[in-house]
């Protein structure tokens, strides 16, 4: 079974149903709401209520507060663990960041849209783009045969939160 990063939006509605969906089909999933740390995912509210009136400035200056800071580093390292990038449309800049990186790692990323979305001609670099969840099933278990050696038992540790 894969370890996957499900790279989505907080205000994508399917994206727990995905994250049950992909863990009942025996994966392990990263979940950026609900990170293995146990104090819940990153949000900007979290160093400023007002965030979304920030000017550039305050912008760059809030990423490097302690809270940006380890939401940050708890989704890289989940990018790092993970062999399979799952970019759950409709999403903002962060988890197609987040795809490009792992798909210029050499991770499979695996696109999944649905009707409604706006067409994308770069998606092309990717090339797995499945349409419901039934596809992202049979497209998974092409990988499996593929990354059975690199699977561990081990959940991963995301213990650098203790501090936060």
């Amino acid at each position: 079974m894969a370890r996957i990063y499900v790279a989505s939006s907080w205000r994508n509605d399917n994206q727990v149903g995905t994250v049950a969906f992909l863990r009942g089909l025996g994966h392990q999933v990263y979940d950026f709401r609900n990170p293995p740390h146990g104090r819940g995912g990153f949000k900007w509210s979290e160093i400023d209520p007002h965030w979304k009136s920030w000017t550039a400035w305050q912008y760059r200056n809030a990423l490097q507060t302690p809270i940006a800071q380890a939401g940050f580093v708890s989704d890289r390292d989940a990018m790092e663990w993970a062999d399979v990038c799952v970019l759950l449309l409709p999403c903002g800049r962060s988890a197609h960041l987040e795809a490009g990186w792992m798909a210029g790692r050499g991770k499979h990323v695996i696109i999944m849209t649905q009707d409604g979305e706006e067409p994308e001609l770069m998606a092309l670099l990717c090339a797995n783009i499945c349409i419901n969840r039934k596809e992202l099933m049979l497209m998974l278990k092409k990988f499996d045969a593929r990354l059975e050696p690199l699977m561990t038992s081990e959940p991963p540790k995301w213990d650098y939160y203790a501090n936060r």
